[in-house]
């Protein structure tokens, strides 16, 4: 099991989000790339960097993620906002390991393979599921399009995995959505990393039986549940 810590930036912070809400992020440092060597130095071998402003489409946090892509050694998978191929283009040309589309992935299903062929297995797919609809525009919309499509459609792809995040169990530290998880890992076979709700080494141990490969951890580490390399060790 792949255990990758998750720095969320809104306004040049580290913040964390509970289901989603913009109106009332929680500020755990307004250093995102001091919190990101932390991790590197506890064990990480890849981090989930997102630029919530550019998934909202408010700005973004370019400068700051490419700071830290230059400063560390470890991989770092990118998202929010990256909706173009020129964009796919940019941060894996900056040093990112990979990058994450979302809202292009749902609704621009060509653009996502022509970013996937050119790029193969350097591209996820971001499932984030809200009542069991696809979210999409940093989780302020969703798609009327059923999980299981969509997972169909992405099934052919050179993709390196699809990232599944339940939003109704984002950052409520109150477990993982084990359903929805193992329904998606049905109707799949790549590679899923699971987000949500996770708060123990337990839960953890949960999502790997579920058929997880990956386990993305935000709001455990930064309230103290779990340590990062407690969560290494499992």
């Amino acid at each position: 099991m792949l255990v990758i810590p998750a720095i969320d930036i809104l306004g040049g912070r580290c913040v964390r989000l509970v289901r989603g809400d913009f109106e009332h992020p929680k500020v755990y440092s307004d250093d995102p790339a001091d919190v990101a060597a932390e991790f590197a130095n506890a064990g990480a071998e890849r981090i989930h960097v997102v630029d919530l402003d550019a998934a909202r489409g408010s700005g973004d946090n370019k400068s700051l993620i490419q700071s830290i892509l230059r400063s560390l050694e470890v991989k770092v998978q990118v998202a929010g906002g990256i909706r173009t191929a020129e964009t796919v283009d940019a941060w894996l040309g900056a040093g990112a390991h990979a990058v994450v589309m979302g809202t292009a992935a749902v609704r621009d299903p060509r653009l996502l393979e022509r970013c996937t062929r050119r790029h193969p297995a350097q591209v996820l797919a971001a499932l984030d599921v809200r009542n069991e609809q696809a979210a999409v525009s940093g989780w302020t919309e969703t798609e009327p399009v059923m999980i299981g499509s969509l997972l169909g459609r992405w099934d052919s792809l050179p993709l390196a995995g699809v990232v599944l995040t339940s939003i109704d169990k984002d950052g409520t530290l109150g477990g993982p959505d084990l359903k929805t998880l193992a329904r998606a890992r049905a109707m799949t076979s790549l590679t899923l990393q699971y987000s949500g709700g996770v708060t123990t080494l337990e839960d953890i141990a949960k999502v790997a039986a579920a058929g997880a490969q990956a386990v993305i951890l935000g709001k455990a580490l930064y309230e103290g549940r779990i340590t990062l390399e407690q969560a290494l060790a499992t």
